[in-house]
């Protein structure tokens, strides 16, 4: 037996008839139904993973609100979710692993021999056509009580505002400026603001940026869970989810053709960077340079931590493994440690300023980064069909981190750079990583910078 849903047949024939075409009228029909057979498996799948909640919410759905979430049901894996639930009742294991600080390089104690060795290498290959950059984009400006995609947040900076997007493109502008090409431009975007950056881009022209340079991807979502492992439905009557983590960018680029559009442009070298960063440098040939020197596949620009407690992730070893350690994970004796000149032992930010070799990027493409949990807040349609707002932490949301990829090399490049060169994140909206703070730094880095 089939279900019709959203549109009757009456309209539908109607609308055939208008179309006098068979197509259209088959084209409708199939696109809003679902079968007994679904709803029953639908069912099975719930009571079998011990969601007896979605599976009473559902039951009380008229056809039309029904479609959409059996849909995703029969699409979820549960397997993996099961799995992640219960990694959400176990604490990181740090205690049973071996933490080494890393060796790194720092950009503003290089010879001028190195530096300019370095430079050449870089640039040889970005004069090339071999060199593209990706944004990570798919956030929205939630901290920033912004109303859209962050990237469509606008900075107050001199001379006149600006947009994220904006900076990032003008970056790119500038570089291709001085090496003669056009770099191609890669950003991802997350299901939910998708469409409005794409609207965002074209409305404003793509800030001049050649429109045929630019490719939009979007990264995948997984369900948040509420704490006692219920699945989320949200005010749209579907299953709750969210982005996955900018460690999934590997396999969206995979999945998106983004890793066989950039061979089919012969790019050798890839950056990849976040959207809120405005003195992020996207074309460092040295950083490049220092890379290909050393033999490395993947590598990274790195910042002195302000302090020991400085809420940022440190580059370290892990098991003898290049890694980055979270803040929350470092034991407080070890985050105070110092070497022989009163440096962190584990001082190296990371700051979202990547680096991979195409073959590094189809590598770590074909495997799957571990999930990290957070505590949130997160609203929810109860039994009645009322929306709840919480103010307080009630589920778990699973994210993959990029800087796991540094796990699967035996080693990496680490640039150490300057704060007031490389790092005025926009992340909150008053304090620390604000818009004031970023505005500061990037008014005083132009003021003493010749374009």
């Amino acid at each position: 037996m089939i279900i019709y849903t959203h549109i009757s047949l009456k309209n539908i024939l109607y609308n055939k008839t208008k179309k006098g075409d068979i197509d259209y009228l088959l084209i409708n029909i199939y696109a809003h139904m679902f079968t007994e057979q679904e709803l029953a498996q639908a069912r099975a799948i719930l009571k079998a993973n011990k969601q007896e909640n979605l599976l009473r919410f559902i039951d009380k759905l008229d056809n039309n609100k029904k479609e959409k979430i059996i849909k995703q049901i029969l699409n979820l894996d549960f397997t993996q979710l099961n799995k992640l639930y219960e990694e959400t009742k176990s604490s990181a294991e740090i205690i049973n692993k071996k933490i080494e600080n890393i060796k790194y390089v720092d950009e503003y104690k290089l010879s001028d021999e190195a530096k300019e060795r370095y430079t050449n290498i870089g640039e040889k290959v970005i004069k090339n056509n071999q060199y593209a950059v990706v944004t990570m984009a798919g956030g929205q400006g939630t901290r920033l009580e912004h109303n859209g995609p962050k990237g469509t947040f606008k900075v107050d900076v001199d001379p006149e505002p600006k947009y994220l997007f904006q900076i990032l493109a003008e970056n790119l502008q500038r570089a291709n400026k001085k090496y003669n090409v056009i770099l191609p431009w890669y950003i991802m975007t997350s299901t939910e603001n998708n469409e409005e950056t794409v609207n965002f881009f074209e409305k404003h022209e793509y800030f001049g940026y050649p429109k045929e340079n630019v490719m939009f991807f979007t990264q995948g979502n997984l369900p948040i869970l509420l704490e006692n492992g219920d699945l989320i439905v949200d005010k749209d009557y579907t299953i709750k989810e969210a982005a996955d983590g900018n460690g999934c960018i590997y396999s969206a680029m995979a999945k998106a053709g983004v890793l066989e559009n950039m061979k089919k442009k012969n790019v050798k070298w890839i950056f990849i960077g976040a959207v809120d960063n405005i003195l992020l440098n996207m074309v460092d040939p040295i950083l490049l340079g220092l890379t290909i020197d050393e033999k490395n596949e993947a590598a990274s620009k790195s910042v002195a931590k302000a302090s020991p407690k400085e809420k940022v992730g440190a580059f370290c070893k892990i098991n003898g493994v290049p890694s980055v350690i979270e803040y929350t994970e470092l034991p407080e004796k070890m985050a105070e440690e110092v070497d022989e000149e009163g440096e962190l032992l584990f001082g190296e930010a990371h700051i979202m300023c990547n680096l991979f070799s195409i073959q590094a990027l189809e590598k770590v493409s074909k495997v799957q980064l571990p999930y990290h949990v957070a505590h949130k807040k997160s609203n929810y349609m109860n039994e009645n069909e009322e929306f709840v707002k919480v103010t307080e932490p009630n589920a778990y949301k699973f994210e993959a981190f990029i800087f796991d990829a540094f796990n699967f090399f035996d080693d990496i490049s680490i640039l150490r750079g300057k704060r007031e060169m490389d790092f005025a994140p926009i992340k909150n909206k008053v304090g620390n990583d604000s818009p004031d703070t970023a505005k500061e730094l990037y008014n005083n880095y132009w003021k003493n910078t010749k374009i």
